[in-house]
C-alpha cells in the first residue's frame, strides 16, 4: 500500500525488476468503479498475487486470503489510519503479518515515531478507544487547545469537556432540560494560550485523563490550591501549561460568582458577557462603568468592554483573573 497515486509507478517498477514471478495489479481513487469492482473481485478470486493500492481499500475491504501488508512510507499516515489498515488482513485463521516502511535514510517526526509505536503495542480486542486517546494525546488535540479555538474545549481540555457534555446529556434525558440554564453552566475563556496538562509532565496517559475529570469538580481557590499542590508533589514543578489551566479553572469560577458568561482576551483588553444580560449587584455595576479611571463601557449589546494592555497571553491571564476577581466580589 503506498500513501499517493505517484508512488504507485515507482513501486511498481521496482516490483517488476526485484520481483518478477509475481504478478500484481494496481489499484486507486482515479479508477471508474467498473474498473475498481473487476479488479478487487479478481483479488479475491486469487486471479494475481499482489494487489498495490493506496488508501481506497483502508476500510470496507474483507479478503480472507489475504495475509500479508506491506505499508510504504508508513511515517505519513496518520495512526487512526494506519490502525484501519493493519485490520484489511488477518481476517481468517491465517497467521498474517503487516509491515510498515519508511526510507532507512531519513530519520523520523518523534509524532511518527511514536505512531508506529503506539499500534506496535494495540494487540487486544477493542482497542479503538485506546487508539483514540494515543491519537489525540500525540496530536495534542489539534486546534482544541490552540489559538484558533474558543469555547468550553478550548478552556478546559478535551476531556474535561467530554464529562461536561456527558452531564448535561444526562441532565436532559432525566428531563432536567428545562432547568438546565439555571443550574450548572461553564463560562467560556479565551486567552489565546493552550491550558493542558504536558505528556513530559505527566507520561501516563491514563493517569492524565484521569487528573482532566478531576479538574471538573474544582469549585474554588481552596480546592484549586490543593490539587496544584498534590501535582507538585507527585509530578514536580507545574509548568507553564498547567499553571495556565489552574488559573483559567480559578477565572472560571469568579465568572460563576459575577454571572459572567463569557470572556473574550486580546492585547487591547477584554469583553465580557454577562449571562442573561444581568449582574448580582446592579448598582456597583453602574458604579464601576462611570468611574474613567476603571476603562470600562458599556456597549449596547450590554457587554463589557475593558480597555488594557495585554500583549502576550500571560498579561491576558493575569489581566482577566484580576477583572474577574474584581467583578466577583461586586456581586457578592
Amino acid at each position: 500500500m503506498v500513501p499517493r497515486i505517484k508512488d504507485q509507478g515507482r513501486i511498481a517498477e521496482f516490483l517488476r525488476e526485484n520481483v518478477p514471478e509475481i504478478s500484481f495489479m494496481t489499484a486507486n481513487g482515479q479508477m471508474s468503479a467498473g474498473e475498481l469492482d473487476d479488479i478487487m473481485n479478481a483479488f479475491y478470486d486469487g486471479k494475481f498475487d499482489v494487489l498495490l493500492a493506496t488508501t481506497i481499500v483502508e476500510s470496507g475491504l474483507d479478503i480472507p486470503n489475504a495475509n500479508t501488508l506491506i505499508v510504504h512510507r508508513a511515517d505519513m499516515f496518520g495512526l487512526a489510519q494506519l490502525y484501519q489498515i493493519r485490520g484489511r488482513i488477518g481476517r481468517s485463521k491465517v497467521r498474517a503479518y503487516a509491515l510498515f516502511t519508511y526510507p532507512g535514510s531519513m530519520r523520523l517526526t518523534d509524532q511518527a515515531e511514536r505512531r508506529l509505536k503506539v499500534l506496535q503495542s494495540l494487540e487486544s480486542l477493542g482497542a479503538g478507544f485506546e487508539l483514540a486517546s494515543h491519537d489525540l494525546d500525540i496530536r495534542g488535540a489539534g486546534n482544541l487547545l490552540g489559538d484558533e479555538q474558543s469555547g468550553h474545549i478550548r478552556e478546559v481540555g478535551y476531556e474535561l469537556y467530554q464529562s461536561m457534555l456527558e452531564e448535561a446529556v444526562a441532565l436532559i434525558r432525566a428531563g432536567g432540560a428545562e432547568d438546565a440554564g439555571a443550574g450548572e453552566w461553564s463560562p467560556q475563556i479565551s486567552l489565546g494560550m493552550p491550558v493542558m496538562i504536558p505528556e513530559n509532565y505527566v507520561p501516563d496517559l491514563q493517569v492524565r485523563m484521569q487528573l482532566y475529570r478531576r479538574l471538573g469538580g474544582l469549585a474554588d481557590s481552596v480546592e484549586i490550591d490543593g490539587f496544584g499542590a498534590e501535582l507538585i508533589d507527585r509530578f514536580g514543578p507545574l509548568p507553564d501549561e498547567v499553571e495556565a489551566l489552574l488559573k483559567t479553572i480559578l477565572v472560571k469560577s469568579f465568572c460563576r460568582t459575577a454571572n459572567v458568561e463569557k470572556v473574550d482576551a486580546g492585547p487591547k483588553g477584554a469583553v465580557v458577557t454577562l449571562r442573561n444580560s444581568s449582574f448580582p449587584n446592579p448598582g456597583a455595576l453602574v458604579k464601576l462603568v462611570s468611574d474613567p479611571a476603571m476603562g470600562v463601557r458599556l456597549k449596547p449589546d450590554q457587554k463589557l468592554v475593558f480597555s488594557r494592555n495585554w500583549p502576550t497571553p500571560e498579561h491576558r491571564l493575569k489581566g482577566t483573573a484580576s477583572l474577574m476577581l474584581r467583578l466577583a466580589r461586586l456581586a457578592s
